[in-house]
């Protein structure tokens, strides 16, 4: 299908913990597993308009109440961060947890105030990422590492003990504009869209396989994920009406045509059809951010979509 990338063969869900406190985490993140979820994704910020658990801390609570199911930032912002500390914890979370981490990594910006809060400037957040890639991969592998950079330099240091999974968590590039597409060619075992139609898709994972060749990586084993927002409901139109009327809340603009082609909408059939798209432009794993009644719909998933998946037809 790629040139350069080598997609997964099987199609893989997962969903954003929809839990803010003890009681609801130790409830729910154990019922998403049995229901037959692949992975537990949460959301980063330092500072944010909502309440948000600080995401490396809430996985690490995560990995001791699950067994089975990988565990994923969508998306961690790295830029806010010194990379060596973030390798110490990604880490230890990796080891812990039985190799389960994906690190799922962004650069951030819609909310600038926790870069001032931070001391990192909002104009240096693609450069620093950038960066602190390298910085995790270099600490997560060697035995003395050392590094010289524009905005880290350290070494020679030991981070230890590794992290159980051979070279690292897998590094999965999110974001929407051009220097994403080129950071996963570059960088990336994988990408994360967001707010993203099926032929916006097709055509990122186009540019990401032309940028990996760039860099000289030919068959790239790579994660492609496709994060969501998802509204079940009776009929198409009725969940679009409330994916609208949310979003529009959420965002502050008009929102009904950006959510009949960003969003899962209507009945678990009607994801079936909708998701079809999103595997034929590339997509093998899709990442549900439910924003209402999220444990109704863990339910649906085990009973109704889960099953459905057999229907998605990968292209050869």
């Amino acid at each position: 299908m790629f040139e350069n990338l080598k997609l997964p063969q099987d199609i893989q869900c997962g969903m954003v913990l929809p839990a803010q406190n003890r009681v609801d985490m130790l409830r729910l993140a154990p019922k998403m597993e049995v229901a037959g979820f692949d992975s537990i994704w949460v959301g980063d910020h330092v500072s944010f308009y909502i309440p948000l658990l600080e995401s490396l801390t809430a996985l690490t609570f995560v990995s001791a109440i699950t067994e089975r199911v990988r565990l994923g930032t969508s998306v961690y912002l790295l830029p806010l961060r010194h990379p060596t500390p973030v390798a110490k914890i990604t880490s230890t979370l990796d080891l812990l947890s039985g190799g389960r981490l994906t690190l799922g990594v962004g650069v951030g910006g819609e909310f600038p105030p926790e870069f001032e809060a931070c001391g990192v400037p909002l104009e240096e957040r693609g450069p620093r990422i950038d960066e602190a890639i390298e910085v995790l991969r270099t600490l997560w592998t060697e035995d003395r590492a050392e590094h010289r950079g524009k905005h880290f330099s350290f070494g020679p240091v030991s981070l230890d003990p590794k992290p159980l999974q051979k070279g690292g968590p897998p590094i999965l590039i999110g974001g929407r504009k051009g220097p994403t597409f080129r950071r996963a060619g570059q960088h990336g075992d994988g990408y994360i869209s967001h707010m993203c139609s099926a032929q916006q898709y097709a055509e990122n994972m186009r540019e990401i396989d032309r940028q990996a060749a760039r860099f000289g990586r030919k068959s790239v084993d790579f994660e492609s994920s496709a994060f969501i927002f998802t509204f079940p409901d009776k009929s198409y139109e009725a969940a679009l009406d409330r994916a609208a009327a949310m979003l529009e809340m959420i965002y502050n603009r008009p929102f009904r045509d950006a959510a009949r082609k960003y969003c899962l909408l209507g009945r678990p059939e009607d994801f079936i059809e909708q998701m079809q798209g999103f595997v034929d432009a590339g997509a093998r794993r899709f990442i549900f951010s439910v924003p209402e009644e999220p444990e109704a719909f863990i339910d649906t998933y085990e009973s109704l979509i889960k099953p459905g998946l057999a229907q998605l037809k990968i292209p050869d």
